[in-house]
C-alpha cells in the first residue's frame, strides 16, 4: 500500500512517501524548485517520490494533507472580522489568496497527481506533526507536545503515543491530543515577532535569534513579561495583544505600543558586533551599545521560550507519567530549549522530528493515515535522514564532463578518503556531494560543507568568504557517535538518537573547548553524532581525520550560499563551489579542485 502524505501554501511545501507504513522518499519542494522555503504545491517533491518508488500516481492508495483547510479558513474569516477594520488589507489579501487558491486544495491534489478525490484525505496539522514525531520514534509509548506558529486554530498540544512497536497485537497504534493552546497565544509567534524586529526574516531567521542570544544576557525579562504572561504549573501562556500586529496586519507582526516597549526595530543590514565577537571594534561605542542591546532581547525571548517549554514538558510528565517525549513543530527546532528540557524536565529522552516544521506534517499526515486511520501496526523506526534524491556517480561523472571540468575520479574509497582528509588537515574547505540529500532543514553529511573545526579563523573563512552571512553564526560540530561523551556534557550521548540530527545544543567540555575554537560557540555546540550503518564514507572522514589530529570532529555546514536552498544536484553543487572560496569539490567519488 502507497501513501503519499503533502504540505503546502504556507511555507516549506513537501512530500513523502510511505510504501506498506516505512518510509522511503521524502523532500521539501525547495530543492527542486530553488525557491527557499517555497509554499507551492509541491508537483516536483512528489513526483521524485513516485519515482524513487518506481511507481505511478495511479498506483497511490491514499494522498493526505497535513491539515483541514476550511478549519484555517474559518479562523482566518473570523479573526479578521473581529479586528475589522483595522484588518482590512489583511482580510482583503486573504480573501485572495484563500478564494483563488487555498480552498481548492482537493483540486491541487487531483489536478497535480492525477489521482480521483475518493483517494484524497485531510488531517488535522497538529495531529500531523503529533504522528510525524511519535510514530518515526524509537519509543514504545511517549508524551506528546507540539508547538509551532499556528496550525488551524491551535498552536500547541499536549498528548500521549501508545504502541507495541515491533510486537504482533491486536491493538491498533494510538495517539491522544488532550490538551491545547489556540490562536493568537503561540509560542512560535512570540518568537517570530521578536525575529522581525531584530531584523530577521520570519520563518527563515529564527535560529539567527538562537544564535545570537548567547551574545546577551537575558536582562529584560520584565519588558518580556509585559508582552506575554506564563503560568507557573502548567505552562501555560497568553500574548497581551496590544502589543502585536500580527492577527490584523499583512506587515508587520509587533504593534505600536511594542515598539514603545522595545524601541525601533534592529536594521536588518547594520552590522551585528559585541564585545564578545569583535572587540576590536570597542571604540565604536554607540553601535556596539545598540547591538548589546539587541543581544540582551534576543537573550531574553529565548530565555522565556526555554521556561515555557521546561514548564509545558514538566506538567506533561507529571500528567503521563511518562519517560520519554517525542516533539514536532517549528518550536521543536530551538535546539537550546531542547537541551534544557532534556536536563531540567522529569523525561529520560528525548526525541524530535528532524523535519519539525511543516514540511514534517507530510511525513506525520502519511503515518497518521498508515496508523490511526487504517490501524496498522508500527515497525518502521526513523534512523537516519537520508530519504531525498540521489546522484549515481556516472550521473555526476556525466555532468563534469558536459561542463568540461578537470576532476579526479577514484575506484578505491581508501584513497578518496584519505585524499579528503588530507584537504582537511591542510585547512582546505570541502563541498561535500553524496548519496540521497536530507530530509528536513539540516545538512547531515550528504550535502555540506566540510571543514578544521580547531582553528578560530576557520568560523571567519566559512561564514564571511563561503557562506557570505553573519560573522555570529554557529557551525556544527560532526562527532563520532562513540567519541561524543568525551567532547560534550551530554549525560548519554551515545545512546540517545537526537544527536544524529543536530537538534540539541550541548555544553563541550572544558578541557576539550580549546580543540573546538571553529565549532564552539560560546562553550556549546549543536552536534551531530555519527555511526557507520548510517553513513560510511562521512564516518571514515571524521574517524580518520581524528587519527591524522587527534580530533575526531568536523565542522559541518549546509552546502548553500546565503539565502539559497540547500544543493540538491551535481550542477548546484558545482555552482556554489564555483561562487565561493570552497577549496575542494567532491561529488560522489569524483574530486574537482580549485586552480592553484
Amino acid at each position: 500500500m502507497y501513501i503519499l502524505g503533502i504540505s503546502a501554501f504556507y511555507h516549506d511545501s513537501a512530500a513523502a512517501l510511505l510504501k506498506d507504513g516505512e518510509l522511503v522518499a521524502a523532500a521539501m519542494e525547495e530543492r527542486f524548485s530553488r525557491k527557499k522555503h517555497d509554499s507551492a504545491f509541491p508537483q516536483l517533491a512528489a513526483e521524485f517520490c513516485l519515482r524513487q518508488a518506481g511507481i505511478q500516481a495511479g498506483d497511490l492508495d491514499y494522498a493526505v494533507f497535513y491539515e483541514k483547510p476550511l478549519q484555517k479558513f474559518e479562523r482566518i474569516l473570523q479573526t479578521t472580522l473581529n479586528t475589522f477594520p483595522r484588518s482590512a488589507n489583511l482580510w482583503r489579501e486573504s480573501m485572495m489568496t484563500w478564494l483563488s487558491d487555498k480552498l481548492w486544495v482537493r483540486s491541487h491534489i487531483a489536478r497535480g497527481l492525477g489521482i480521483a478525490y475518493d483517494k484524497i484525505l485531510f488531517c488535522d496539522h497538529h495531529m500531523s506533526h503529533a504522528a510525524s514525531a511519535f510514530f518515526a520514534s524509537p519509543f514504545k509509548d511517549a508524551a506528546i507536545v507540539t508547538v509551532d506558529g499556528v496550525g488551524e486554530w491551535t498552536t500547541t498540544t499536549l498528548g500521549i503515543g501508545k504502541s507495541a512497536l515491533g510486537e504482533p497485537t491486536d491493538l491498533a497504534p494510538s495517539i491522544e491530543l488532550f490538551a491545547e493552546q489556540r490562536f493568537p497565544h503561540s509560542l512560535g509567534l512570540l518568537y517570530s515577532t521578536f525575529t522581525a524586529w531584530l531584523g530577521f526574516r520570519v520563518n527563515n531567521g529564527e535560529y539567527k535569534v538562537m544564535g545570537m542570544s548567547p551574545y546577551g544576557s537575558p536582562r529584560y525579562r520584565e519588558k518580556i513579561d509585559k508582552v506575554v504572561a506564563s503560568e507557573q504549573s502548567t505552562g501555560a501562556f497568553r500574548l497581551n495583544m496590544q502589543y502585536f500586529d500580527f492577527h490584523r496586519s499583512t506587515t508587520r507582526s509587533y504593534s505600536q505600543k511594542f515598539l514603545e516597549l522595545f524601541g525601533e526595530q534592529r536594521d536588518a543590514d547594520a552590522d551585528f558586533f559585541t564585545m564578545r565577537t569583535n572587540p576590536e571594534r570597542a571604540a565604536e561605542k554607540a553601535a556596539m551599545r545598540e547591538n548589546q542591546y539587541y543581544a540582551d532581547v534576543a537573550a531574553s525571548i529565548q530565555d522565556f521560550t526555554e521556561e515555557s517549554l521546561i514548564r509545558i514538558a514538566t506538567y506533561l510528565q507529571r500528567r503521563t507519567g511518562m519517560k520519554k517525549l517525542v516533539m514536532a513543530g517549528g518550536v521543536a527546532l530551538n535546539t537550546k530549549a531542547n537541551w534544557r528540557i532534556l536536563n531540567e524536565t522529569p523525561f529520560d529522552e528525548l526525541w524530535i522530528q528532524p523535519a519539525a516544521g511543516d514540511d514534517g506534517g507530510a511525513l506525520g499526515a502519511a503515518l497518521w493515515c498508515w496508523h490511526i486511520l487504517l490501524g496498522k501496526p508500527r515497525k518502521w523506526v526513523q534512523q537516519h535522514a537520508y530519504y531525498g534524491r540521489s546522484y549515481a556517480d556516472a550521473e555526476c561523472r556525466a555532468f563534469l564532463d558536459s561542463a568540461s571540468l578537470k576532476y579526479e575520479s577514484f575506484e578505491d574509497e581508501a584513497k578518496l578518503t584519505e585524499t579528503i582528509v588530507d584537504a582537511l588537515t591542510r585547512q582546505q574547505v570541502i563541498g561535500f556531494h553524496q548519496g540521497r540529500f536530507e530530509w528536513g532543514p539540516r545538512a547531515l553529511g550528504n550535502r555540506s560543507i566540510l571543514a578544521d573545526p580547531r582553528g578560530s579563523d576557520m568560523k571567519e573563512v566559512v561564514n564571511t568568504k563561503i557562506k557570505f552571512r553573519e560573522p555570529f553564526r554557529p557551525f556544527a560540530p560532526v562527532v563520532l557517535r562513540e567519541r561524543a561523551p568525551e567532547y560534550f556534557e551530554y549525560p548519554q550521548v551515545a545512546e540517545h538518537d537526537s544527536p544524529r540530527y543536530m537538534l540539541m545544543v550541548a555544553p563541550i567540555k572544558a578541557d576539550k573547548q580549546d580543540e573546538l575554537h571553529a565549532v564552539n560557540h560560546e562553550g556549546t555546540g549543536r552536534l551531530q553524532s555519527i555511526d557507520r550503518e548510517t553513513n560510511a564514507r562521512y564516518y571514515d572522514i571524521v574517524e580518520q581525520f581524528g587519527q591524522a589530529t587527534g580530533v575526531p570532529v568536523v565542522l559541518n555546514t549546509s552546502f548553500n550560499l546565503r539565502g539559497e536552498p540547500i544543493v540538491n544536484s551535481p550542477r548546484e553543487a558545482y555552482n556554489t563551489f564555483r561562487n565561493s572560496d570552497i577549496d575542494m569539490l567532491v561529488l560522489g567519488s569524483h574530486i574537482v579542485r580549485k586552480p592553484q
